[in-house]
């Protein structure tokens, strides 16, 4: 089943690259006590993501922080080491990124998509979700792949 507006976030084992290597970390531990705007893409790299999704976060972060948000955080199905390369070729040290690899977030939330057709596989689907204290207050679905509702001029106008 699918999270909705006031659920409480999964406590989803992922992973974040440090000096060290991957490391695990519960979502309950970087999200609590925390606004957290939480946004999901099918893939690091790919076109509409790394193109058109990504780089509206990177423009208007400054402006959500004035809303409140303590962190920005990109979600993908994608192994640590992918993430933190394609989030530093923003050249944005604000946004952080999580590697959901083993997935786990992806079942817990229920937000994934069959990209199997085009080489893929199960991947998350895209969405942005605002969560405060590790509930979620706010989704901006795009059931499946499209990018619409989950942009970053779409989302700033309604958090």
């Amino acid at each position: 089943m699918k999270l909705k507006i006031n659920d409480r976030i999964p406590n989803s084992k992922v992973f974040i690259l440090n000096a060290n290597g991957p490391s695990s970390f519960e979502l309950e531990k970087l999200f609590k006590n925390r606004k957290i705007l939480l946004v999901s893409v099918p893939g690091a790299f790919t076109p509409t993501c790394a193109l058109d999704h990504i780089p509206g976060y990177v423009k208007y972060y400054d402006e959500f922080v004035t809303y409140g948000i303590d962190e920005l955080y990109v979600i993908a199905v994608n192994d640590p080491f992918v993430m933190d390369a394609w989030i530093k070729s923003y050249k944005s040290t604000e946004i952080k990124y999580i590697s959901d690899a083993t997935k786990s977030f992806m079942k817990d939330s229920g937000f994934s998509m069959d990209l199997s057709s085009i080489g893929l596989g199960e991947r998350l689907s895209r969405f942005a979700m605002l969560i405060e204290d590790c509930v979620v207050r706010k989704i901006f679905d795009e059931e499946g792949g499209g990018l619409d509702i989950s942009k970053a001029e779409n989302v700033i106008k309604l958090i």
